[in-house]
């Protein structure tokens, strides 16, 4: 390996294999993931991002940043190849379903890699959430227990080295529920500096109406726009007839933007160019999320731009530990709409409120607390990673089972392909 004089010593190689490619003006996951290459960058690393898809309009174009990146195929060998001729020492996988289609190969072909699991959030928490929504009856975890997905999530996180956790909430459940060993886990939310935060912020009187911001592929968010339109908008709106609110996100689909009413200022706008423009302009940020799971890009943004929020319990979940909220958290569409309206018209609580997101903010998103924490959990399972692998058996066991049959489906795929031809 190369040896650089500075003070992080040698430089390493880090690979990502990307779910998607990181679109940070379009997704909350695509901050997250820029987070996470900004921090390895600032580690030393020589980062190569891969995925397995083509790029689009809103992607990061990461080359700018030093980041090397080239699109891999799945279920062929030619990954194998390129494995061995980068020989990372760590690699980071963007969610679970990567982890299942490519661990095994980073486990055969670069053994003595250290594998880290970005989880985003637990999808399978998510998924089972939105189907008790679907079906109108209420979430519990023995109906999480008992999914598929989430057997299938929960044998990702044994089988890498460290599961990133972006959630307290989803900590305590993996932990206390699941009773996960520690050492495979690290509490992780978005990282944030105080410079993050511009300074001053515009006061109650330089701001005007409501915003909604939410990528259209995220069901949540579509599910949240359309609960505005129906049950909470029309309650604010006769309150406050001459506010209005902007909805705004990427990939929204066409009913949301046939939504459209100008008449009684419910304004669907598309993507944005900017979310800190939006979130400044606006006076109180509304996110009436139903189902979800993780920490919400949206909301935290809302606190980092000055916009207190209203949300809903699972809005707010695994978001602000102790403290209070940066608003108010209600689940009744009535409670909502009276909360909103309130908020938006008493400038002592607002501006009490925009104070609470910022001691949210550097309370639990300190980016330099974050990144030791990180940096030290890093070192250490490096360290002792024949030691942790021997204490984690669960893991081994599931590598030795679960991945030998993704890795003969793998092949036979790939040998299809080649008969194809």
């Amino acid at each position: 390996m190369q040896q650089k004089n500075t003070e992080k010593g040698l430089t390493r190689t880090l690979l990502v294999i990307g779910c998607h490619w990181p679109e940070p003006n379009a997704t909350a996951a695509g901050v997250r993931m820029l987070q996470l290459l900004r921090f390895f960058l600032e580690q030393n690393y020589k980062i190569t991002f891969v995925a397995a898809m083509p790029e689009n309009e809103y992607v990061q174009p990461l080359q700018h940043m030093g980041v090397q990146t080239t699109t891999i195929s799945l279920n062929s060998n030619s990954f194998d190849i390129f494995l061995k001729d980068l020989e990372p020492q760590v690699v980071l996988f963007d969610r679970f379903i990567t982890e299942e289609q490519f661990g095994w190969r980073v486990a055969e072909h670069c053994p003595h890699a250290l594998r880290v699991l970005d989880t985003e959030d637990l999808h399978s928490l998510r998924h089972v959430r939105e189907q008790a929504f679907k079906k109108g009856v209420a979430f519990t975890v023995d109906a999480w227990l008992q999914e598929d997905k989430t057997k299938r999530e929960i044998a990702s996180i044994y089988r890498c080295d460290i599961a990133l956790i972006i959630s307290s909430f989803e900590m305590e459940l993996l932990q206390e529920t699941l009773q996960i060993d520690s050492s495979l886990l690290l509490h992780l939310p978005f990282m944030l500096d105080e410079k993050d935060i511009p300074n001053p912020l515009p006061a109650f009187k330089d701001r005007t109406d409501f915003v909604f911001i939410g990528g259209g592929k995220h069901a949540p968010n579509v599910d949240a726009i359309k609960y505005l339109k129906q049950a909470i908008w029309p309650k604010i709106s006769a309150a406050l007839p001459k506010a209005g609110l902007h909805i705004y996100g990427a990939y929204l689909p066409q009913q949301i933007h046939e939504m459209h009413d100008s008449t009684s200022g419910f304004l669907v706008h598309g993507k944005t160019a900017s979310v800190k423009e939006v979130m400044l302009a606006n006076r109180v940020c509304l996110a009436p999320l139903r189902f979800g799971a993780g920490i919400k890009g949206k909301l935290l943004h809302a606190m980092q731009f000055g916009t207190p929020s209203i949300t809903t319990t699972v809005g707010a979940e695994g978001m602000y530990g102790t403290m209070d909220w940066n608003g108010f958290i209600r689940d009744e569409p009535v409670d909502f709409a009276n909360a909103a309206i309130q908020l938006y018209g008493d400038s002592i609580t607002w501006t009490r409120a925009q104070e609470q997101g910022k001691k949210i903010i550097n309370h639990y998103y300190n980016r330099i607390l974050l990144e030791e924490e990180l940096a030290c959990k890093l070192k250490t399972v490096a360290q002792n990673l024949v030691a942790h692998r021997r204490h984690n058996f669960i893991g081994s066991l599931l590598q030795h089972h679960t991945m030998s049959s993704t890795k003969y489906m793998s092949k036979w795929i790939e040998e299809k392909n080649k008969n194809s031809y």
